[in-house]
């Protein structure tokens, strides 16, 4: 089946004409309706016979949600999407003064096994499609009771890594920030690696403009490789040189993410490590309090050690705050819903 999200208003437009002969301007109706999220029986202004025709060929909505949690401390809402093929995957709305941040997935679990996430724990299943990441956003902003824009920022963040899945993830960043879908800025978009090197470096080539953001988590290398085992592939320092790449490339403040893992990596030693690593670069550090996931045996650092390793980065001239943690009691961190309503617990 051909999932339509998957095209923009040119592609579509071919598409439509060739294989249903449809005119120009409904195929720029049919796109709307695609982009506010509506499924082929809501698109009132298309004929009967051409709704009933492309249903038996293409899919409208990529996902849909199929279960929602919304957190009573903060607000903060989970949502488990569900894909045509019926595989599922998560995402996070978070409610800020600014803006509604929407964490979306890139693919089904993950392959990059880092020992701290619950998305990695069954493997990966299969990557996304342009169209099924879109889906996500489109599913959560129709939710805005007529918002054009209910969703403003965007944190490709969730489950997978995005830059494991290049070619999908980067068509979704030309269709999310096109002026004929969406329009959300790619400044308004941040993309987060565990440190795919080569991907880093292309994506700054190919002139791409969203806050690229490293989850490092250790700076010593044989440490980090004990919870993240890209860095067999790719070294703390290769990672940091290709952050530098993409700001000298594109000027954009690189991010670093890194999660305080009691007696792991929340020393002074390591404060130090990470300030020389850093040192001359254009970064802020979000210190991040473990968010807990039970199977991974895991415990996050006090509140005390927390601020504490913020301090020493701090006079060490390294940028860094808390990172808000939101959602807790609803199982904020990525993979836990998925998990927990494939093994039958489907109680909100």
């Amino acid at each position: 089946m051909i999932i339509l999200q998957d095209y923009n208003l040119t592609e579509l437009t071919t598409y439509l004409t060739e294989n249903f002969s449809v005119k120009p301007f409904v195929a720029k109706q049919i796109f709307g309706w695609l982009n506010k999220g509506v499924d082929f029986d809501g698109m009132t202004n298309i004929s009967k016979q051409l709704r009933s025709q492309l249903k038996e060929k293409c899919v409208a909505l990529s996902c849909t949600i199929i279960q929602t949690l919304t957190s009573q401390i903060d607000g903060t809402q989970k949502f488990l999407f569900k894909m045509s093929d019926g595989n599922l995957v998560e995402g996070v709305l978070m409610k800020y003064k600014y803006g509604n941040t929407l964490c979306v997935s890139s693919q089904v679990g993950c392959r990059m096994g880092c020992k701290f996430c619950a998305s990695t724990l069954g493997g990966l299943v299969r990557s996304l499609s342009a169209g099924e990441i879109l889906g996500q956003v489109i599913a959560v902003n129709a939710l805005g009771n007529g918002q054009e824009r209910y969703v403003t920022n965007i944190v490709l963040m969730g489950s997978g890594e995005p830059l494991d899945n290049y070619q999908n993830v980067t068509k979704f960043l030309q269709l999310v920030s096109s002026p004929d879908g969406l329009n959300i800025s790619e400044r308004n978009i941040s993309l987060s690696t565990c440190g795919l090197v080569p991907q880093m470096k292309q994506l700054a080539d190919e002139g791409y403009n969203v806050n690229l953001t490293l989850s490092l988590h250790n700076a010593f290398n044989d440490q980090r490789y004990q919870i993240m085992p890209i860095t067999k592939a790719y070294s703390v320092e290769q990672a940091v040189d290709a952050l530098r790449y993409y700001f000298d490339k594109t000027g954009r403040r690189v991010i670093v993410e890194y999660t305080l893992i009691d007696g792991q990596n929340d020393s002074y030693s390591h404060a130090l490590k990470l300030a020389s690593l850093l040192r001359g670069l254009s970064v802020h550090v979000n210190i991040i309090a473990l968010n807990p996931v039970k199977e991974t045996g895991l415990k996050g650092t006090s509140e005390n050690t927390l601020k504490k390793f913020i301090s020493y980065l701090e006079k060490l001239g390294i940028s860094a705050t808390r990172r808000r943690s939101m959602g807790r009691d609803i199982e904020g961190a990525c993979g836990q819903l998925r998990k927990r309503y494939l093994e039958g617990d489907n109680e909100e």
